[in-house]
């Protein structure tokens, strides 16, 4: 993908729109949106700043801080979306129970969502939650892209390994249903790659006509 994306200006611009803890609060249910879905250490947050070039999403040292839908928008027609983490043990059992009922309830009904971009850590890939995301978007017809994150944390060597065992992985359970990627947002590895992939889905660099096959 050339330095000249056009996702990386709205990126830029990109700008938090509001916060809905259920889904008749989300917004008009139209243009496209991708949703960023993980475990709540996964490093979702930091992907987000990174991936934006902004402070959008709430880092925070106790995971599990993000318990509404949270929106932001890159144009008028286009919007990222910060899902609620999952998989905290310190999170009273309720708030888990309202979470995935919502999380469901969105992935189930947005007719915007375009796509969903999964955040695992390398060092632990293709969890219990991990597994049932790629079942739904499988299930959906919804494309996944796999962000494997804080690759910064093992050697070149056993990183890559990792990744060819999850793509492997992926090819024998789910398919085509879902591509995948290092990442790492302190050394900005995997920035351009999962760029390209934003602007795919969001329609920006293919014909408006073929997007929606993208």
């Amino acid at each position: 993908m050339s330095a000249k994306n056009p996702i990386l200006g709205l990126c830029q611009q990109a700008a938090f729109l509001t916060s809905a803890a259920k889904v008749d609060q989300c917004p008009a249910d139209s243009g496209y949106e991708v949703a960023f879905a993980g475990r709540s250490n996964a490093g979702k947050s930091s992907a987000l700043n990174t991936l934006t070039h902004a402070s959008l999403a709430r880092t925070s040292k106790t995971p599990g801080r993000t318990q509404l839908i949270n929106f932001f928008r890159l144009d008028d027609q286009r919007r990222l979306v910060d899902l609620p983490g999952y998989g905290y043990a310190k999170v009273p059992i309720p708030l888990k129970q309202h979470w995935q009922y919502h999380l469901e309830a969105y992935l189930g009904s947005r007719e915007s969502l375009v796509g969903v971009i999964l955040l695992m850590d390398v060092r632990h890939p293709l969890t219990e939650f991990d597994r049932m995301m790629l079942d739904w978007a499988a299930a959906a017809r919804m494309p996944l892209h796999i962000l494997l994150t804080k690759a910064d944390k093992l050697a070149y060597g056993a990183a890559k390994n990792t990744l060819l065992k999850v793509r492997q992985e992926l090819r024998k359970g789910w398919g085509e249903t879902a591509s995948v990627q290092l990442f790492s947002a302190p050394k900005r590895m995997g920035i351009e790659e999962a760029h390209g992939v934003l602007a795919r889905w969001l329609g920006l660099d293919v014909p408006a006509e073929a997007s929606v096959e993208g």
